[in-house]
């Protein structure tokens, strides 16, 4: 493969949260900062967890037990981690609101909250990304590609740039449905954001199999586009309460 391959796997997995960053998040001092202190969290998360795990890699059995094992208490993790990313970020909150109160100026509005939490879920899926795809892909700017023998009619980088796409769609909107249930105290979405994580997380597991590449991501992008539909509902029906409740007061 040449460069251009190199960056076109790059785009492919980023491209769509760069569009995201100059379209929104750039336009605000203070979401940049959301942004990168999120990614930065989630990159330590990752390497701590890699550095945990590392003792016990190579895994030597070729059942799917161990890799579950892996991703389920990677995911518990940092399910763990998002709860206290959301208790530092309703910290902060109150304090900015005491601040705008004592300054007689308003205080944040929920397309405001709404926007932190995005940020602060694009910056787990750019995490996600760079970890899990943009750092294979140094061999992709040589003159040759790479297949596995499990997936071997697509080349190994774009599967690793497709399948990251997923996560990063998984993980920025997933944060706006975490923070809104934590907020609002809904069980659903409380809930609904972990059990998402871990299903596509072992999803992954299909494609150790053969041609299970061909099976686990369409799961991954059904599982996206769900949290997608979901959020943009959510979204909807927030902003129209909160519009109601100012056209009443």
């Amino acid at each position: 493969m040449t460069v251009a391959a190199g960056v076109g796997y790059a785009l492919l997995a980023l491209g769509p949260s760069l569009s995201l960053f100059i379209a929104v998040i750039s336009k605000k001092p203070f979401l940049i900062l959301t942004l990168l202190s999120s990614t930065l969290l989630w990159l330590i998360s990752l390497i701590v967890l890699s550095g945990l795990w590392r003792a016990f890699l190579p895994l030597g059995s070729t059942t799917w037990w161990p890799y579950t094992i892996l991703i389920v208490t990677s995911v518990c993790f940092q399910e763990g981690l998002r709860i206290l990313f959301w208790r530092v970020y309703k910290r902060l909150e109150d304090i900015l609101d005491t601040f705008a109160d004592r300054a007689s100026k308003p205080r944040l509005f929920l397309t405001d909250k709404m926007q932190i939490a995005l940020a602060g879920g694009l910056g787990h899926g750019v995490a996600h990304a760079v970890f899990f795809c943009l750092s294979l892909l140094t061999p992709a700017f040589g003159p040759g590609t790479y297949y596995v023998n499990r997936c071997s009619h697509i080349p190994f980088f774009l599967v690793s740039a497709i399948i990251a796409l997923a996560f990063v769609t998984i993980h920025t909107f997933s944060m706006v449905i975490a923070f809104n249930g934590y907020a609002e105290g809904t069980k659903l979405e409380q809930i609904y954001v972990p059990t998402v994580h871990l299903v596509a997380g072992v999803a992954t597991l299909i494609n150790l199999g053969t041609g299970g590449c061909l099976v686990g991501i369409p799961l991954l992008y059904f599982l996206a586009i769900l949290t997608l539909l979901h959020c943009g509902k959510m979204v909807s029906r927030r902003l129209t309460e909160n519009q109601s409740r100012q056209a009443n007061s």
